[in-house]
């Protein structure tokens, strides 16, 4: 899935002028945790105030919210997300740079993407990311095995869809920390014996051991 399938497009903005106060109010208004701080032209930047900010720069000092204006809280710039992006990549941005809540921004302002979007919206319970990569990988397999047919096993297309393949099985092994004993193009080559041309092309494929002369 892709922010863009799962973000949110109703957003609250505020200006960086304002008052804490009134961010606070409409924090309160319509129940939210941060809000998206407008640009001042279209070359400016956007900027976040979460409650976060509020908390530790106003009310833990005993200022006066009344006296506090955004700008002087806020994170500007903030990072921003690209709408094609996927859920998993921002997942990852989240959990290494610890925000919840990140603006949609594709030359003006999209939406907005938190957190709760990413548990409530997003498919990782149904559809982890391991589930996926198989359902990749499985497609792929049935690519290469449809490009061999129609291009033939000595193709240089035939032998790139292999070695995606094999990419794609590594990457498996990887995040499951197991050992890649066969390959998909192992079996491939045991259903189709004249698969070797391809191990002829790129040395790569079909771990045949070569015969020692006498």
């Amino acid at each position: 899935m892709k922010v863009a399938d799962i973000m949110s497009t109703k957003v609250i903005t505020i200006r960086s002028f304002a008052t804490v106060t009134h961010a606070v109010k409409l924090m309160r208004d319509h129940g939210l945790s941060s809000l998206i701080v407008d640009r001042l032209d279209e070359s400016d930047s956007y900027g976040i105030v979460t409650e976060t900010d509020i908390i530790y720069k106003v009310a833990a000092k005993g200022y006066d919210p009344d006296e506090v204006r955004v700008c002087e809280i806020m994170t500007k710039p903030c990072i921003v997300v690209n709408p094609d992006l996927s859920t998993k990549s921002v997942a990852q941005l989240f959990a290494n740079t610890g925000i919840r809540r990140a603006p949609i921004i594709r030359d003006q302002l999209l939406g907005v993407i938190s957190t709760t979007d990413l548990l409530l919206r997003s498919n990782f319970v149904e559809k982890p990311s391991a589930v996926l990569l198989q359902e990749q990988i499985e497609r792929k397999i049935a690519d290469a095995r449809r490009i061999c047919a129609e291009q033939g096993f000595t193709s240089k297309e035939c032998a790139t869809a292999w070695d995606l393949v094999e990419e794609l099985q590594a990457e498996e092994a990887h995040q499951q920390e197991s050992e890649l004993k066969q390959t998909a193009f192992d079996e491939y080559c045991q259903e189709h014996p004249e698969a070797q041309d391809i191990w002829r092309y790129d040395p790569w494929f079909c771990h045949w051991e070569e015969e020692v002369p006498a």
